[in-house]
């Protein structure tokens, strides 16, 4: 166990460019409405995260102050449209997650735990996406029913959870408790490898014969039973993590094509129903577009890059039993959402994984309809790891040295809080435009949400590495002006909280 001394635990080191520090401001406004209407000075608070300012915490909200400066953009914000509701904010406790977290003491571990997971003192996550079995983050290779190579489980006989229950399950347990709101997504990278052409959980196919769909079908049922059993429900499942990835030589991995995920889901959805369960299907799981890695892989195969595959999906007979599709940041645009949307207005949309995603890639997917931003790893060592392949230089939430224990709160930690520490569950995305001159692309990227009992939170990121713009925010009752830095990020609240 790693005994790190309370400030060594308490330590935010963000690592967005230079380095990143969330910070308590006091903003300059000018109110333009009436008194009566106005909302006052105190009324309105800030917190930033300005990327030229290192070593601060996060501290109490600031109150603002006035100013007649000329603003050279305007945000407005119109609570009248509204949009997706949010369920929440957050990242994965991967095998490796709990490997590193479980190096620390326990009252330290759980002094993090609290820091991450509780809505009243920390950041309040408030959404977590597990992997089934091993991903690319775990200390090896697993399922839930592995077996000697060569033969098969159809009955599911060994069948078994054992592997996430000294671990991964208490620490699911524990932010259950500390956020009693928190919901959980779901997601294999591998069926067991006797369901796989191959044989093996790295790279290969489902194979093609109905009595795999069913078993598949029934694993990830009894997979969703006993994390139930085992204090931890699971909200929403999808059955393949990147469908579309064909060659993934070093971690677990499945190239899923639309007319295999379609069958598996055509089973799973009535096998959940038949059990009594109310966990929702996601379909796809994977990026805004295909990689030209995986459309040049499938190619060469000789096989279609399914480009349309979450549209195929949801135009199948399978969709019946889809609540929604789930999307990953790592190429694309997030407008592709709002597309899916557009044709498929009655289904939802989440972002399930996006390491290292950042602020424009967060405010970009609630812009296009996501009611979720979910990043990768909840914690991860000083070597970007544990992991058996895959990403080489992703980052947790946190990291942890796993000689000294000592605890960085990384860029991925801070750019969540900006949003859940702020937008609660159930509060619903607004109108939120950013004036631009003609011609060229507005020097502001912003969201807004009205939350359950009516406050507004306003996230403004300036992108500009050297650029500050002082800008008003508009909004009905409210009318602040304030500079945003290069490279900062700010989230206004007003209203009741």
């Amino acid at each position: 166990m790693r005994h790190p001394t309370r400030t060594a635990l308490r330590r935010r080191t963000a690592a967005l460019a230079a380095g990143c520090a969330l910070l308590t401001a006091l903003v300059t406004t000018q109110l333009g409405a009436s008194p009566a209407s106005a909302a006052a000075p105190a009324d309105v608070r800030q917190w930033v995260t300005d990327a030229h300012t290192t070593g601060a915490q996060l501290a109490a909200p600031g109150a603002v102050t006035t100013t007649t400066a000329a603003a050279d953009t305007t945000v407005h914000v119109d609570p009248a449209l509204g949009f997706q509701k949010i369920t929440g904010y957050g990242a994965s406790i991967t095998d490796s997650s709990a490997a590193v977290l479980y190096r620390l003491d326990k009252k330290y571990r759980d002094a993090l735990m609290r820091d991450l997971f509780d809505p009243h003192s920390g950041n309040g996550f408030g959404m977590l996406r597990q992997p089934i079995g091993a991903s690319d983050f775990a200390t090896s290779d697993y399922s839930f029913d592995d077996i000697p190579a060569g033969t098969t489980d159809y009955a599911l006989k060994h069948f078994s959870i054992a592997h996430d229950k000294p671990q991964i399950l208490p620490l699911l347990r524990q932010a259950k408790a500390l956020n009693p709101r928190l919901r959980i997504v779901a997601s294999p990278w591998s069926p067991p490898a006797w369901m796989k052409t191959g044989g093996s959980m790295i790279d290969g196919k489902l194979i093609d014969d109905p009595r795999v769909y069913d078993a598949y079908a029934r694993y990830l049922v009894k997979f969703v039973q006993a994390y139930a059993a085992a204090g931890v429900p699971v909200d929403y499942l999808t059955v393949q993590n990147e469908p579309q990835a064909l060659l993934r030589t070093d971690y677990p991995g499945t190239d899923l094509p639309v007319a295999q995920e379609a069958k598996v889901i055509e089973r799973l959805g009535p096998a959940l129903k038949a059990a009594g369960l109310r966990t929702k299907i996601l379909g796809f799981d994977h990026n805004w577009a295909e990689h030209p890695f995986d459309v040049q892989s499938h190619v060469d195969a000789g096989e279609d890059p399914e480009l349309d595959y979450p549209f195929d999906l949801l135009n199948s007979p399978a969709a019946k039993w889809i609540s929604g599709t789930a999307y990953h940041c790592y190429y694309g645009d997030p407008s592709a959402q709002t597309s899916l949307k557009a044709s498929f207005p009655g289904k939802d949309i989440f972002e399930t994984e996006c390491s290292g995603g950042g602020v424009t890639r967060t405010i970009g997917a609630m812009n296009n309809w996501a009611r979720s931003m979910i990043f990768w790893n909840l914690a991860l060592d000083e070597n970007h790891g544990p992991h058996t392949g895959g990403c080489t230089g992703c980052d947790g939430t946190v990291n942890i040295d796993s000689t000294t224990g000592a605890v960085t709160y990384t860029a991925n930690y801070y750019t969540l809080a900006h949003f859940s520490r702020f937008v609660r569950p159930g509060a619903t995305r607004i109108a939120a435009s950013v004036a631009a001159t003609e011609g060229d692309p507005a020097p502001l990227q912003a969201t807004a949400f009205r939350n359950p009992d009516g406050g507004t939170a306003l996230v403004v990121y300036n992108p500009s590495g050297t650029a500050a713009h002082t800008t008003t925010i508009a909004a009905p009752g409210v009318r602040l002006t304030t500079t945003v830095a290069p490279g900062a990020t700010a989230t206004y609240t007003w209203g009741r909280r």
